[in-house]
C-alpha cells in the first residue's frame, strides 16, 4: 500500500511539475490573436505520455487527474456514509465516452457502475462546481443535469481536469 501511495505521489508530482513548467512557458510568451495554446497543450501531453495520438494522451491525462483527485472516505469526516469513489474513463464507439465508477464503502463492499454517453451535440466546455463548504467538486452538464464526476475538492485540480476533458470532448466530436 505504501508503494502504491508513493507511486501516486510521484505521478502527482510529475503532473505538478509539468503544469508549473507549462504555466511559466505561457507567462513568458506574449498573448497573440493567433494563439497556439491548444496545439502546445496537446503537444506537451503527447510528450508527457509518450504517444503521438492526441486522444490517447488526453485519456491518459484525464485518468491520471481522476486518480490524483479521487475522493477517499478519509476526507469525508463526520459524514454518514463515507466511501471511496474512483473513476476511469475510456472511449467506446466513435463519439462515445465511457465512465467506470467504483464505490467502496467502509465495510469494503464495492459497487461498480458503467455509463456511456455520446458527446455529439454536447457543449465541449466542461462545467464544474467546487463549493467552499464541501469536500467535493462536481462535474455536471449532461442532458439530465446530474453530476457525472465527483472528485476531491481542489479547484486547481478541477480546472485542469475540466480543461483535459474539454479537449477530449472536442477530439471525440471530430469523429
Amino acid at each position: 500500500m505504501q508503494q502504491g501511495l508513493t507511486s501516486q505521489l510521484a505521478k502527482l508530482l510529475l503532473i505538478s511539475v509539468f503544469l508549473i513548467a507549462s504555466g511559466q512557458l505561457n507567462a513568458a510568451e506574449p498573448n497573440t490573436l493567433g494563439s497556439d495554446e491548444p496545439s502546445r497543450y496537446l503537444a506537451e501531453l503527447q510528450t508527457l505520455y509518450l504517444t503521438q495520438d492526441e486522444r490517447k494522451a488526453l485519456l491518459a491525462h484525464s485518468n491520471a487527474l481522476l486518480k490524483a483527485y479521487e475522493l477517499r472516505a478519509a476526507y469525508q469526516v463526520e459524514q454518514a456514509n463515507p466511501e471511496d469513489l474512483e473513476y476511469q474513463i475510456s472511449v467506446g464507439v466513435p463519439g462515445e465516452l465511457r465512465i467506470r465508477e467504483e464505490r467502496r464503502d467502509a465495510s469494503g463492499n464495492v459497487a461498480v457502475r458503467n455509463r456511456g454517453f455520446s458527446v455529439f451535440g454536447l457543449d465541449p466546455y466542461i462545467q464544474y462546481q467546487c463549493p467552499p463548504q464541501g469536500v467535493v467538486c462536481t462535474f455536471a452538464g449532461l442532458a439530465d443535469g446530474e453530476p457525472w464526476l465527483t472528485i476531491l475538492r481542489d479547484p486547481k485540480g478541477a480546472e485542469e481536469l475540466a480543461k483535459a476533458l474539454s479537449f477530449l470532448f472536442r477530439n471525440l466530436q471530430k469523429g
